[in-house]
C-alpha cells in the first residue's frame, strides 16, 4: 500500500482546524484553532499563527473575542484590549492544556 495514501486522513484532520482571517491591512492570515474559552458569559478563541516554512515561530497565541455577525452561519472575531481579560483567558487555556503544551512563562 502507498504511504502517501495512508497519510491523507491525517492531513485532512490537520487542515480542519486551520482558519483564515483578514488582518487590519486586508491580508489573509492563517491560524490553527486551539480552543474556545468561555469567561464571564463571553467566548474567546485561542489561535496559533501558522508559520510558513523558513519563518521563525515565536509560539505566541492570539486571543480574540467571538461576536455574532448578521449571518447565522458566521462569527466575527475582534481583538481584546483588556490585559486582565487576556490574562484570565490564557490562564484557563493553560490549565486545560497543561499536559499537552510546554508553556514558557516570560517574566519581564
Amino acid at each position: 500500500m502507498d504511504n502517501e495514501t495512508n497519510n491523507v486522513p491525517e492531513m485532512d484532520e490537520e487542515l480542519d482546524n486551520i482558519i483564515t482571517l483578514n488582518d487590519e491591512d486586508g491580508k489573509e492570515v492563517q491560524f490553527e484553532f486551539l480552543d474556545m474559552v468561555e469567561l464571564d458569559s463571553e467566548e474567546y478563541v485561542v489561535l496559533l499563527p501558522v508559520v510558513e516554512e523558513g519563518e521563525e515561530d515565536d509560539g505566541e497565541v492570539v486571543i480574540l473575542k467571538v461576536e455574532d455577525s448578521e449571518s447565522e452561519e458566521e462569527e466575527s472575531y475582534v481583538s481584546v484590549d483588556d490585559e486582565e481579560v487576556l490574562a484570565k483567558v490564557f490562564e484557563i487555556f493553560k490549565e486545560k492544556f497543561k499536559d499537552e503544551f510546554n508553556f514558557i512563562d516570560e517574566e519581564e
